[in-house]
C-alpha cells in the first residue's frame, strides 16, 4: 500500500471526526477533521507537505471560529417560581451543602447566612448562582 499525503489526510480527517463521537470537544475535533478532508482535496493539486500542514492549521482555525457562530449560546435557566427541594446534608451558616432538586443533587447555599439548615429538611429554591442553588428554609417563608 502506498501512503500518499492525500490518503494520510483522509485517514486523519476520519479519525478526528470519529474522535468527536467518543470525546466530545464542542465540535473542535470535528472541524479539524473537516479541515483535513479539505486539505486532502487540495493535496491533489498542491504536493508540498509543509504547505498542506499550514493550510490545515489555517482551515482548522477558520472552521472552529466559524462553527462558534452556528452553535447557540446556552443560557442559564432561571428559577421561575419558588420550588421545593430537600437538604441532603446540613447547610452551615455561610457555607454550602447539598440538596436534592428536580431529582438531582445540587450544591446549595442558604440565603440567610445566619441560619443553619439541618439535613432532610424542606427548603425553597429562590435563585441560582452558577451551579449553586440559593435556598431558604421552608418554615422561614411560612412564618
Amino acid at each position: 500500500m502506498i501512503w500518499t499525503p492525500t490518503l494520510l489526510w483522509l485517514i486523519s480527517g476520519a479519525l478526528l471526526c470519529l474522535a468527536e463521537l467518543f470525546l466530545p470537544t464542542a465540535f473542535v475535533a470535528f472541524m479539524m477533521g473537516l479541515s483535513a478532508f479539505a486539505v486532502a482535496a487540495v493535496s491533489l493539486f498542491l504536493p508540498y507537505v509543509n504547505l498542506q500542514i499550514f493550510l490545515w492549521m489555517v482551515f482548522s482555525t477558520v472552521f472552529v471560529l466559524a462553527s462558534r457562530r452556528l452553535i447557540p449560546k446556552g443560557k442559564a435557566r432561571a428559577i421561575e417560581d419558588d420550588k421545593e427541594a430537600k437538604t441532603l446534608t446540613e447547610i452551615p451558616p455561610g457555607e454550602a451543602g447539598r440538596v436534592i432538586y428536580e431529582g438531582n443533587s445540587w450544591r446549595a447555599r442558604c440565603e440567610d447566612c445566619g441560619a443553619a439548615i439541618p439535613a432532610n429538611q424542606n427548603v425553597i429554591v429562590v435563585g441560582r448562582k452558577g451551579t449553586t442553588l440559593i435556598v431558604v428554609p421552608e418554615n422561614l417563608l411560612n412564618s
